[in-house]
């Protein structure tokens, strides 16, 4: 049933879509960046927050702001213009909440109070304008969000300054800002980019934040790190287009930062891939990162989708939300919306687990809950077309906004969701998102996924049967037990997919009834 609309613009509707989450929400962040100003809608407070609406416009608020303290007045309209915008969007939307977050440009300009009047007039009484510190900690905890068990140093990159924190799970380190962001550098720099390295390197020569990146990793946050990235990616014939926990090799990402800042715009090969507003401001974000990396000696760059807005969003959760697994999080949210049976797909987890100490296959913590993610995720695609399950599974999960997993753990996710739909099938035959994975987690996919459809012809997707049911080891033989009552499960299907279940770890099989 469509939503009526009220004068004030906000939607009266009584129902929720069947593909919403019930829950306080929508939340809407506004960022205020130097560079962009841009409004996040979000479906509900969670540890695994689904963005309903994402809109960015660049402003440029910080443009000219290091010779003249002043905020442009042309880009305090667009920005005005843009705020005005995205209040009457969140307001539309039904949101319950609307936070704004100014950061450095507004911080720091003789005009910044004026502009922060017009956005409290037009979006009333919650604008926070943060410290550099705060920025720090936000977007650290952003990274803290999304990632499983961060440790290393977080920087975000925006137009007007860095910020750079440690991080080591939840605990965070004291916080630096930097006078480093792109627009302010090409500024300072006179638009060379060489010379922005030397301002970098003496800027950070003694930030106390890198000590801490040693052979850690570094998560990079903001728009043109993650443009830098999407070269890399484009470059090296990436075979997944995701951009949160793509990792590049220090090594790597200090050639390709050192190549961006001494090559011309027009003679990078692959630059078409970067936005034309985002090319500018690419050499200075490269050189920046190459100082950071020669400093800071981690061992790889870890890019972030996520940052400030999520660190905020974050900070507000409860201890018990916050302590949840966002991966785990996230696929239980889809198995609600997108499975015949929630209930079942939690069931799977446990039953896989027998399955596999039966079978004899060891699985280290993160295996585990990769495994326990992939049960929730299993009925995703029901509704598509029987022959084109196992690819439509892959897409959702390839490009899902999933957090909480490093791309080889993405690829374990939809490779065995693929072989719960397509069966056994060779290594031609496979998505190119295998290529992101060891052997080890190919053969774990390929078990889980013969684990999988076994328990959907045991159960044809229903509550309360593979809980009955069970799979061990007996002597040489692997068997599975069904109750007496379930007898008539017993069949051709049954007996095949066991087997070939068995085969993969070069077991023979069986089936008790009793």
């Amino acid at each position: 049933m469509a939503g009526a609309v009220d004068s004030s613009g906000s939607s009266t509707a009584e129902e929720r879509a069947p593909g919403r989450l019930a829950g306080f929400g929508p939340i809407g962040v506004i960022d205020i960046g130097s560079n962009s100003v841009r409004l996040v809608l979000y479906e509900r407070q969670s540890r695994a927050p689904t963005p309903l609406f994402n809109e960015k416009v660049l402003a440029g608020l910080g443009k000219g702001l290091s010779e003249t303290g002043r905020l442009r007045d042309d880009s305090v309209d667009t920005a005005i213009a843009a705020i005005r915008r995205f209040r009457q969007l969140a307001t539309q939307s039904g949101a319950t909440k609307l936070d704004v977050l100014a950061t450095a440009a507004v911080r720091d300009a003789s005009n910044g109070t004026a502009f922060i009047e017009a956005v409290t007039d037009i979006c009333g009484g919650d604008l926070s304008v943060l410290s550099g510190r705060q920025e720090a900690e936000l977007a650290a905890l952003g990274v803290a969000s999304s990632f499983y068990h961060a440790r290393g140093v977080v920087g975000d990159l925006g137009g007007g300054s860095l910020e750079l924190v440690d991080i080591d799970h939840d605990r965070l380190g004291e916080g630096e800002t930097f006078p480093l962001g792109g627009l302010r550098l090409s500024e300072t720099a006179k638009g060379s980019a060489r010379k922005a390295g030397k301002i970098a390197a003496e800027a950070l020569a003694n930030a106390a934040s890198l000590k801490a990146a040693h052979g850690q990793s570094f998560y990079a946050v903001g728009g043109t790190w993650r443009a830098l990235a999407h070269l890399h990616m484009h470059r090296t014939g990436y075979p997944l287009h995701i951009m949160h926990h793509y990792t590049i090799p220090a090594d790597e990402a200090f050639e390709l930062c050192r190549m961006v800042v001494r090559t011309e715009l027009s003679e990078i090969a692959g630059l078409e891939v970067v936005s034309r507003a985002r090319r500018p401001l690419l050499p200075f974000g490269a050189a920046v990162m190459e100082q950071v990396l020669k400093i800071g000696r981690p061992k790889d760059v870890v890019l972030s989708a996520q940052g400030l807005r999520e660190g905020h969003l974050y900070a507000d959760l409860s201890p018990e939300l916050r302590a949840e697994d966002p991966l785990l999080a996230a696929a239980g949210e889809l198995a609600e919306l997108r499975s015949r049976s929630p209930r079942h797909c939690h069931e799977l987890g446990p039953w896989t687990g027998e399955v596999f100490a039966a079978l004899g296959i060891d699985e280290s913590e993160e295996e585990v809950r990769l495994r326990l993610a992939a049960c929730l995720l299993a009925d995703i695609a029901w509704r598509a077309h029987p022959d084109y399950r196992g690819e439509q599974a892959v897409a959702m999960i390839a490009n899902g906004a999933f957090i909480g997993v490093d791309h080889p753990g993405r690829g374990y996710l939809a490779l065995a969701i693929f072989h719960r739909y397509a069966g056994s099938v060779s290594d031609s035959e496979m998505p190119a998102i295998h290529q992101l994975m060891s052997a080890r987690l190919k053969f774990r996919a390929r078990i889980l996924g013969a684990a999988m459809r076994l328990a959907y012809g045991l159960s044809a997707a229903m509550p309360g049967v593979i809980p009955r049911t069970s799979v061990v080891r007996e002597g040489e033989r692997i068997v599975l037990h069904i109750p007496r009552d379930f007898a008539a499960l017993d069949g051709e299907v049954v007996r095949r997919r066991l087997d070939q279940l068995a085969d993969l770890a070069d077991q023979a099989s069986t089936v008790v009834v009793s």
